[in-house]
């Protein structure tokens, strides 16, 4: 029997913030969270000295004159990140994150895209290599997925999750590469995004779907109660999804290896504007170093939900492999 959401909050360690609001308390990629937007999708955690701060008043976004539906704005010291229908972001060093909401959005909207763009151009900043993927915990060891739109990388992770194995992060995966021989992948938060056919067919037990933050927001969000990596673990494969008629995996060779690691990336999502001065150096540096460090193979995921499973069992087994 499934239980209320209610049930699943724990208390947030909070304190008074100057304007009337509450500021929480999280962990989340290493990191202690202070933060005036309420982010349940977070683990809690005791009031300390924080990493990162996320404060709530007005933002002057230098193209304010003409808004659009979205605009990004990437200067040498802060980086802009607005919506219209939901607000202006900027981070303005690694330590601070400012939330400038639009009229009458709540808290559960905001949550959307800090929790995404917002959170992984933090996480660039801080000199992580973050990646558009979803990270599963095996073991003692660790795949990501990455792939395009529609590959089946929330879809794959749910079922893996189901078969066992526990979530590290989805969506936003952050790599600290300081070891250069042993890159880690820092755990994100107990959450996965799944569409709706997907969550009927894996049907997660150890989940409880949170309500709906906007209508066209198709993928609906799976708040973990158990099956969450809280330690970091080191990557040990990197798999690219496509979508094919049998679960099959094959290594990607050098040379596709490097410009796959850069097209998930999440900081070239935002394009050229967004690796200034040298920072394009440093960015291609860390993607050699995983792609060289780890390899890519590609992995086949059969159509049809029915068949996840098949993906499950191969990516088991090549881990079981030992190889690489």
């Amino acid at each position: 029997m499934n239980l209320p959401i209610a049930s699943l909050a724990r208390p947030e360690p909070a304190t008074a913030a100057p304007g009337g609001r509450v500021r929480h308390f999280y962990k989340a990629y290493g990191l202690i969270v202070r933060s005036e937007v309420a982010l349940p999708e977070l683990e809690p955690a005791a009031p300390a000295t924080p990493d990162l701060e996320i404060a709530v008043g007005p933002v002057d976004f230098p193209d304010a004159a003409s808004p659009g539906a979205t605009a990004f704005r990437f200067e040498s010291t802060r980086q802009y990140l607005s919506w219209q229908a939901v607000g202006t972001f900027m981070i303005s060093s690694v330590k601070r994150i400012d939330v400038d909401p639009a009229p009458g959005v709540d808290d559960p909207l905001l949550a959307f895209p800090l929790l995404g763009p917002v959170m992984a151009l933090a996480l660039h900043r801080r000199g992580l290599l973050v990646l558009h993927a979803s990270a599963i915990a095996v073991g003692g060891k660790s795949v990501i997925f990455m792939g395009d739109k529609g590959a089946g990388k929330s879809t794959t992770a749910g079922a893996m999750i189901r078969a066992g194995h526990r979530l590290l992060t989805d969506d936003v995966v952050a790599l600290d590469l300081s070891d250069p021989e042993r890159p880690i992948i820092l755990p994100g938060f107990p959450q996965l995004k799944l569409a709706a056919d997907a969550a009927g067919a894996i049907h997660l037990e150890q989940a409880e779907v949170r309500p709906q933050v906007h209508p066209q927001i198709d993928k609906a969000q799976h708040r973990l109660r158990d099956g969450f990596a809280a330690e970091a673990v080191p990557v040990s494969r990197l798999y690219v999804l496509e979508r094919g008629g049998r679960a099959a995996i094959s290594p990607l060779t050098g040379a596709a290896a490097l410009p796959a690691v850069i097209k998930f990336s999440y900081i070239t999502r935002f394009g050229r504007q967004a690796l200034r001065d040298d920072s394009a150096s440093v960015h291609l540096g860390q993607c050699a170093q995983v792609a060289g460090r780890v390899g890519l193979s590609r992995l086949e995921v059969p159509a049809g939900l029915a068949r996840i499973d098949e993906a499950v069992a191969a990516i088991e087994t090549d881990l079981a492999s030992g190889t690489r």
